[in-house]
């Protein structure tokens, strides 16, 4: 299974991205599906998560400017980014969590992508 995440870019703060993540491969029995990001020299933390069902969590700086979505048919989940802000530049990473057919857990990530919101 690979995570193909895309998107990230320069924009100018203000402005709007949409970041994209396609799961490729055989899986199945997705439950979670995330993006995190990792700012430079900091830890990586939650930006936004979607569960089976559609209930959403995101994490408190985001709240109210980014939309996480998904599209189950294609395995792909988005992360729609309104009103960023210089403190959002980070590497985002997009996240699966689920039960495969065996009945055993898989956490998968993507390579990541680079955001950078300049002021």
């Amino acid at each position: 299974v690979q995570l193909q995440a895309s998107g990230g870019g320069l924009v100018q703060a203000g402005g709007s991205l949409r970041l994209s993540c396609a799961a490729s491969g055989s899986i199945f029995g997705i439950e979670v599906m995330g993006w995190y990001r990792q700012p430079p020299g900091k830890e990586r933390e939650l930006v936004a998560a979607i569960i089976n069902g559609g209930s959403t969590n995101y994490g408190d700086s985001v709240k109210g400017r980014f939309t996480i979505s998904r599209d189950s048919a294609k395995n792909t989940v988005y992360l729609q980014m309104n009103t960023l802000k210089p403190e959002d530049t980070a590497v985002y990473y997009c996240n699966v969590l689920g039960v495969s057919a065996a009945d055993l857990q898989y956490d998968y990530w993507g390579q990541g992508t680079l955001v950078t919101v300049s002021s």
